[in-house]
């Protein structure tokens, strides 16, 4: 026991050493030098620098950077971390153990200055080499603990941050999903050849106008995308991302600017040749017009295209008073916004060539039609057999000066609905019909057919077309009738009423899908007055 005093009081003297060594110093000095590398690993913190730990982005992926929280969170937290360790263990092997705590067991000072007297060399020898080398050991030990505590709590926290923007993500696409569905919002392609559902549109960024197609929260950004330009790019609605260009990511075309923000009505409308559709549709958008005059509603074109479309056929019908058979396989929609008090919609006009539904096989080829929330009918009843069969010969002559259509409007319904049922899905019995009879300023001139009333479908009973209006009746959620003269709404000196008469098919239609324009419908007596030229 006596021969073991003296190592017991060197092992005191160490541990004294040791402990006040690590309490009075190297302990504070390893946190401090492992926080300020965990600090530092964070960076880099000047705007601009490169980092290596931030992957380039791919030439043919999205051309944004990946968000921050999806993966740089986790590789800035661990990389800042690992570094913060490894500089407390570099520390402590040097200076400390390569140089102070080697030149003390080599009798020198630790600076590195030789001992002049042995009693010195010796003391620091034994007397304070050991106490040196377990207090910086002691030391980093300890700021290794406490600072992987202190980096167990960060990770927490990236967790907590990561958690609540993967929450968050899900949250704002239902949130927007669930907008467009309570409002009907179903984005499809007006675009001839496409006419596909666009679930989400390309976006093009405004600064260097490359095409982003996944624009929403997600792995590239809760709020926004960064751009590889630079540029900020919103990726919901209420942030503002409804003011950036859309493409369809089909068919690569521009979309409405309303896109996406507006429930989308498509009015197709289906006629044989020669039917007069194209010339009603342009006395339906005249129509529009002449209510919006009035201050009832708001018609607006959804892009410079719909409204240089519209102004080369009105021109067309100012110098020729006819409009020319629609060619061109299938048709692009004429997009019109129409807003009523707070609501708004966005109308796609269809107007196919009349060859479109001579035969099922072309019928089928219309994709437009999938998509349909109600059909115009577009019915010329002169051409059909039975009624030209009762007309006079004057009356005859008058009729064939109205140029009339190759088909008639039972035959074209017939190849239409069968067609139509397997293109809606089965749903026909959910939409309605606008049956318009065209030409309806012939038709009063003629003496030998009773002249249209009030009651539309029973004027067709009467001249023998009583099967297409119980086949509408049965086939269709609802059905309904109307005489137009186009002839009448378009050209040089229309009548006003003539169109607004033209656009009552439309705001029926446009009332089934929730815009309030049922009541514009003009009463029952205007329908009865007969035609008289200007």
């Amino acid at each position: 026991m006596t021969a073991l005093s003296p190592m017991m009081l060197l092992a005191v003297w160490t541990g004294t050493i040791a402990v006040g060594l690590c309490l009075g110093r190297t302990l504070w000095t390893f946190l401090r030098i492992g926080a300020g590398a965990v600090w530092r690993g964070l960076g880099p913190w000047q705007s601009g620098r490169a980092d290596q730990r931030i992957p380039l982005v791919g030439a043919g992926a999205e051309p944004a950077h990946l968000g921050y929280y999806w993966r740089q969170l986790w590789v800035d937290a661990w990389s800042a971390g690992v570094y913060g360790l490894r500089v407390v263990w570099t520390a402590f092997s040097d200076p400390w153990l390569h140089r102070t705590v080697r030149n003390l067991f080599r009798g020198r000072h630790p600076s590195g200055r030789r001992g002049r007297a042995p009693i010195n060399r010796f003391g620091y020898i034994v007397l304070v080499a050991p106490g040196t080398f377990v207090g910086a050991l002691l030391g980093a030990v300890l700021a290794t603990v406490l600072l992987g505590v202190s980096l167990l709590f960060l990770g927490l926290l990236v967790g907590l941050v990561w958690l609540g923007c993967a929450t968050a993500v899900p949250v704002l696409r239902g949130v927007e999903r669930g907008w467009a569905l309570t409002r009907g919002i179903r984005v499809k392609c007006p675009y001839p050849g496409c006419y596909r559902p666009v679930p989400l549109a390309v976006h093009r960024c405004p600064g260097c106008r490359k095409p982003h197609s996944a624009l929403r929260p997600g792995r590239y950004g809760v709020l926004g995308h960064a751009c590889v330009c630079g540029q900020r790019l919103p990726t919901t609605r209420l942030a503002g991302r409804g003011k950036l260009t859309t493409l369809c990511p089909h068919c690569d075309r521009v979309l409405p600017e309303t896109v996406g923000a507006t429930r989308v009505v498509h009015a197709p409308l289906v006629g044989g040749t020669s039917s007069g559709k194209t010339m009603l549709m342009a006395a339906m958008v005249e129509g529009l017009h002449a209510w919006a005059r009035h201050g009832d509603l708001s018609v607006e074109y959804a892009s410079a295209d719909d409204r240089r479309t519209f102004n080369d056929l009105n021109q067309e019908l100012n110098s020729t008073g006819w409009a020319h058979a629609t060619t061109g396989g299938q048709p692009r929609a004429l997009m019109l916004t129409v807003t009523r008090g707070r609501r708004r919609r966005l109308l796609y006009l269809y107007d196919p060539m009349g060859e479109s539904v001579s035969d099922a096989e072309r019928v089928r080829a219309q994709k437009y039609l999938e998509h349909t929330d109600g059909v115009v009918l577009v019915a010329d009843v002169l051409a059909d057999l039975k009624v030209r069969g009762r007309l006079g010969t004057e009356d005859a002559e008058r009729a064939g000066a109205a140029r009339p259509s190759t088909q008639g409007p039972w035959e074209t319904y017939q190849r239409l609905t069968g067609e139509l049922n397997a293109l809606t899905g089965r749903r026909r019995g959910r939409l309605s019909v606008a049956t318009v009879v065209t030409k309806r300023d012939v038709l009063d001139q003629l003496v030998t057919l009773p002249v249209p009333g009030a009651r539309v479908d029973s004027w067709l009973e009467e001249i023998g077309l009583g099967g297409l209006v119980r086949a509408l009746g049965h086939d269709f959620k609802e059905a309904r009738y109307w005489t137009v003269s186009a002839h009448a709404a378009t050209g040089t000196g229309p009548l006003e009423s003539e169109q607004r008469r033209a656009a009552e098919p439309v705001l029926w239609l446009l009332a089934a899908s929730g815009l309030k324009t049922a009541a514009l419908n003009a009463p029952g007596a205007e329908r009865e007055k007969r035609y008289t030229p200007a």
